[in-house]
């Protein structure tokens, strides 16, 4: 006999709400049984919230997702599933080695600026805490420079 859990025993075990379960079989990609008008999720959907969490996870969406899981019902030797997931796996790799690139250049011009700032900062004779703000609009400036302007340093 095959053993039914509720949708908060999954919700708990993965870390979701019972509303993400919910969410994901209006998409069609879990369907539990019923009993009475109580879900009742079996071992087949515990593997598939994993699957589509990882995959999430991942980047994938959810209609590779869904894709993917056609296929389980389509081919038994899961042959084409295969083929899909490694498509979509070196579609995916291929997508965050750009952004790996993209995010590498966009560092490297940022660490470019701020080093242009803290040179003109430093030119400027203003240490880089002045930059802090205090709430009220005016910067916070450090002790030795809050006696140069004449305000007061409290001890």
């Amino acid at each position: 006999m095959e053993k039914f859990y509720t949708i908060t025993e999954l919700a708990a075990h993965y870390g979701v709400t019972p509303r993400t379960i919910r969410f994901y079989e209006a998409k069609g990609l879990l369907t539990p049984q019923r009993v009475g008008w109580t879900r009742a999720y079996t071992h087949r959907d515990y593997a598939r919230l994993e699957l589509i969490l990882r995959a999430k996870r991942l980047g994938f969406s959810l209609a590779d997702v869904k894709e993917y899981l056609s296929l389980y019902d389509v081919d038994t030797t899961q042959a084409q599933q295969l083929k899909l997931l490694t498509r979509r796996v070196r579609a995916r790799i291929s997508e965050l080695e750009h952004q790996r690139t993209d995010l590498g250049n966009a560092l490297r011009e940022l660490k470019e600026i701020e080093g242009q700032t803290m040179a003109a900062l430093a030119e400027k004779g203003v240490a880089l805490d002045a930059q802090r703000s205090s709430g009220n609009g005016r910067p916070v400036l450090p002790p030795r420079e809050r006696r140069r302007a004449g305000q007061r340093v409290r001890r």
